[in-house]
Formats: structure tokens, sequence, C-alpha cells
């Protein structure tokens, strides 16, 4: 379980990271979002080859299929009530969510980080110990999104405030990866694959509705959106395959 929760923290200390380079640093908004492009390919490869296929080989197609469903409502459902909260725009480069309440941004970024730290603890079940790919997917990933929201909050935040926020979110990050491998260790196949799986349409769900959209936007709506995705998708899954 204290392996569990270290790799999630290795993961979440991405947070700290990127929001420090937000506040240092006057980031190009399209060079956020060519880092969000990139990082959304690396979740989505590892989505694809980490917990889809491995639930699908652990439980079958009903336990898959049944986790990524209700995955995707959970967390659809608990992002409409954030955004209703204060968590809107909470991944914005352009300072939207510097009028939002500072409680829904902390558990929409809480939200965000859950089902990401979850499948670290999960990759731990199996025989090799913790995935590489895996722990590099969240990792990756996570700099971008706390880059693009520290760029946008520091025109009504103070970087003390800020660093503390993504401090919350990488702790419950490591609290995520610890309660999912604690949670499932002793659990039969399909409810393993059926958490996978329903991590899986989580975090599908937070690309689609949040990162990849504001991708698009902070990029330029350019061409290279797609290219720079698909670089990510492509070094993530070379990762699977040297484990």
């Amino acid at each position: 379980m204290l392996e569990a929760a270290l790799w999630g923290f290795v993961g979440g200390a991405a947070l700290l990271l990127g929001a420090a380079l937000g506040l240092v640093f006057d980031v190009p908004r399209r060079l956020i979002g060519l880092v969000m492009a990139f990082g959304a390919g690396v979740l989505i490869s590892a989505v694809s080859f980490e917990l889809v296929v491995e639930a699908f080989r652990t439980g079958g197609l009903d336990s898959t299929a049944a986790g990524l469903a209700l995955g995707s409502l959970v967390f659809f459902s608990g992002d409409v009530l954030l955004d209703r909260l204060g968590g809107a725009g909470r991944k914005s480069a352009e300072g939207e969510q510097a009028d939002n309440s500072p409680l829904g941004l902390v558990l929409g970024a809480v939200l965000d980080g859950i089902p990401e730290s979850a499948v670290i603890g999960l990759s731990l079940l199996g025989p090799g110990g913790v995935s590489a790919a895996v722990v590099v997917a969240v990792f990756l990933s996570n700099i971008p999104e706390s880059l693009s929201a520290a760029s946008g909050l520091r025109r009504t935040r103070s970087p003390a405030w800020i660093m503390a926020l993504w401090g919350v979110v990488a702790l419950v990050s490591a609290a995520s990866a610890a309660i999912g491998y604690e949670a499932l260790g002793g659990d039969t196949p399909d409810a393993v694959a059926f958490i996978q799986a329903f991590a899986a349409g989580a975090i599908l769900t937070m690309l689609a509705d949040t990162m990849m959209p504001e991708a698009f936007e902070a990029e330029g709506r350019s061409r290279l959106t797609g290219v720079v995705t698909t670089l990510g998708f492509t070094l993530a899954a070379l990762l699977t395959t040297l484990e």
C-alpha cells in the first residue's frame, strides 16, 4: 500500500512541477495547447493498452463494457455538478477560472486526478509490479493540466494559493493510488476488470470533455493538435511494449 501511495505521489508531483512552470514562465498559449495534446495522447494510449485491454483479458466483455459505461457516467455527473460549484474552465490558460469558487476549483482538480492515480495503484496488482507506462502517462498528462490552470489562475490568485491547490491534489493522488491497490488486492478478476474499465471510462470522458477541447482551442485550431496527440500516443505505446 505504501508503494502504491509513493508511485501515486510521483504521478501527482507533476502537478506541482507544471504549476511552478506556469507561475515562473510566461508560457505561450499555443505551446500549452501542444503540451496538453501530447499529454492527452499519452493518456489515451495508457487507457487503451493498460486498462481496457487488460480489463477485457481479465474479466471479459461484460465487466469491461459495464465499467466503461459507469465510469463515464459517474465522471460526467460529477463534472456537471462541480461546474455549478465553480469548477468550470479549470484547465483554461485564458483565466476563465479566475472568478470561480475556490472550492469548486479544488474539487474539480481532485475529480480529474482520482481516476488517473487509482490506475497506478491498480497496475501494482500485476505480476510485474507498477506499470512504467502508466506512471509516465499520468506524469506527462499532469504537467500540462496544472501548467494551463496556473497560467490562468495567476492573474487573480497568489502563487502560494496556486501551489497549495496542486499540493492538495498531489496528496489526494497518492491516497487514490493506495486505495486503488488496497481495495482490490484480494478481489475477483471480474471486480478488478470492472474497476479498470471504470477508471478508463472516467479518464476518456475527462479527456473528451475538458483536456482535448482546451488543447484544441489553446493551440490555435491547427492540424498540429492531432499530430502531437498521436506522438504522445506512440510514445506511451512504445513504453508499454518495453515492459
